[in-house]
């Protein structure tokens, strides 16, 4: 059987903290088994992931609607005057509306000069978009001057460099996907599926009252603090989740032996990436205490249902050691009904082997599990 998809199973406990805020700034929730826990986001996780794979590979992707701003920062730097910068910007977007086929299709907003539309580049395209207008700024002080006259349906710039340059991937993009409306040319599937991580048992959010000192008033009349206020946190065992779609990445970067690199460096960096919300105050940089790859060759399979029934806390311990089992057992009862016709290879990496035998191969580190998994899915 070809394999077609590795899944990856963390478990990972973390202290008081708020990983992920909702728009009051209390610990995102999901009720999930009659049972509210705590929960943080797919897109959250997500980024924690990116930034790392980033650092990893060198080559930064940037999400934002100041595509005009990067660009018009980039001449300014060059040497040019504002305002023929603020003019090139503009034609820029002006382009991308005639390649997208429709007058005004990336808008700006009026106040504030940024695209009403969000896109998602690999850093060097910025650069690249102002290397276009460096070679037309003759043309562009023409056409700013009036000097040059654009004919009906003719661009500013020439299309054909810029939609290359918007058609530009990077290997976050490769992996993750890339969505466009207006530019479907630019739009790229992703290899790559998260689930929104929650905690394997119930949760109740913790209130923080907290008072800062002003130093500067410290006179008896005036002791006492010069702020006052209080936030939310929460502690847990979270279970994650994703799935990566081998024939999917293949696809988007073109050959084999790139994917392999690629599958490993995103498998290594979702085992340790970590969200980096409240950082300052809360330090939450735990490791996951238990990593489960199964490389398939049918179907993605989560084992989130494996926390339905909330985990229940040891007497004389916590959520961690019983959430380990529970996925054990669950797994091993999951493979019993679909059969292990479709598991190519499976294997954990564990704190704690006590209780995994449904979990396959055992590896004393997470480096040796990513490598057995992606070399069993090389293989096949």
């Amino acid at each position: 059987m070809i394999a077609r998809y590795i899944d990856i199973h963390v478990l990972q406990t973390v202290p008081y903290a708020n990983l992920n805020r909702d728009d009051l700034g209390s610990p995102k929730t999901v009720r999930f088994g009659y049972t509210d826990r705590t929960r943080v986001s797919s897109q959250s996780w997500k980024r924690a992931v990116r930034e790392e794979l980033e650092s990893w590979c060198g080559n930064a992707a940037k999400r934002t609607r100041c595509l005009p701003q990067a660009v018009r920062e980039r001449l300014t730097n060059r040497g040019w005057d504002r305002e023929l910068a603020d003019f090139a910007a503009a034609q820029v977007i002006a382009t991308l509306s005639a390649i997208a086929g429709k007058d005004k299709a990336f808008k700006l907003d009026e106040k504030t000069g940024e695209a009403k539309v969000l896109f998602f580049l690999p850093e060097r395209a910025f650069d690249e978009l102002a290397d276009i207008c460096v070679q037309q700024r003759d043309r562009l002080i023409g056409l700013r001057s009036g000097t040059i006259k654009i004919k009906k349906g003719e661009a500013a710039l020439p299309a054909d460099p810029i939609k290359e340059v918007m058609l530009r991937r990077n290997e976050v993009i490769n992996l993750f996907g890339r969505m466009l409306a207006e530019l479907p040319d630019a739009n790229v599937d992703g290899a790559v599926q998260v689930a929104h991580a929650f905690t394997t048992h119930g949760t109740d959010p913790q209130v923080d009252f907290f008072t800062a000192v002003d130093d500067l008033k410290q006179d008896a009349e005036q002791l006492g603090s010069g702020h006052m206020d209080s936030a939310e946190f929460s502690t847990g065992t979270f279970y994650r989740y994703a799935s990566l779609n081998l024939r999917d990445l293949v696809k988007n970067v073109g050959d084999a032996a790139t994917a392999v690199e690629l599958t490993t460096a995103f498998l290594s960096t979702f085992i340790t990436a970590m969200p980096k919300a409240k950082k300052n105050s809360t330090a939450p940089f735990t490791v996951p205490d238990l990593a489960y790859i199964a490389v398939r060759g049918d179907r993605p399979v989560s084992l989130a249902s494996a926390f339905e029934a909330p985990v229940r806390a040891t007497f004389d311990g916590g959520y961690a050691e019983p959430s380990r089992r529970q996925l054990s057992d669950y797994a091993g009862r999951i493979y019993r009904l679909l059969g292990k016709h479709g598991l190519i290879y499976h294997g954990h990496a564990s704190i704690d082997d006590k209780g995994l035998e449904q979990l396959g191969d055992t590896h004393p580190s997470f480096d040796d599990l990513v490598a057995a998994a992606v070399a069993a899915a090389r293989t096949e």
